[in-house]
């Protein structure tokens, strides 16, 4: 369920780099499949998320803090690309989104035990 995580969360943010760019290219319609393929994957994140919390026999505070910053995360993806469809400002939630997605990283990878990393 680990690799099923990673790949939902690496598809999603290659398809966020795919719609930023569709929408400042002002490809409405295609950006629009895109986010919508987005919101699929977000689902698919937060139910392998839910199921691996639920895989845990005692569940850290740590587990906690990082599904709440990968739910911030998916909350920044739509609100930046929300922003960038209208044209608005966008450099505080890129600033959120780089420490948000290092945090979620740094703990998913390197700090908690159910790491595909973690020795």
């Amino acid at each position: 369920m680990i690799h099923g995580h990673v790949t939902a969360w690496v598809l999603a943010l290659i398809l966020f780099i795919v719609a930023i760019f569709l929408l400042k290219g002002g490809k409405e319609k295609g950006a629009k499949i895109v986010r919508m393929i987005l919101r699929v994957l977000y689902l698919l994140i937060i139910a392998t998320g839910v199921g691996l919390l639920f895989m845990l026999s005692n569940i850290d505070l740590l587990y906690i803090l990082k599904a709440a910053v990968g739910i911030w995360v998916i909350g920044l993806f739509e609100m930046i690309l929300s922003k960038v469809a209208q044209n608005r400002k966008t450099s505080v939630l890129w600033i959120q989104f780089v420490i948000a997605f290092l945090l979620v990283l740094y703990l998913g990878f390197d700090k908690l035990p159910m790491s595909i990393f973690y020795v």
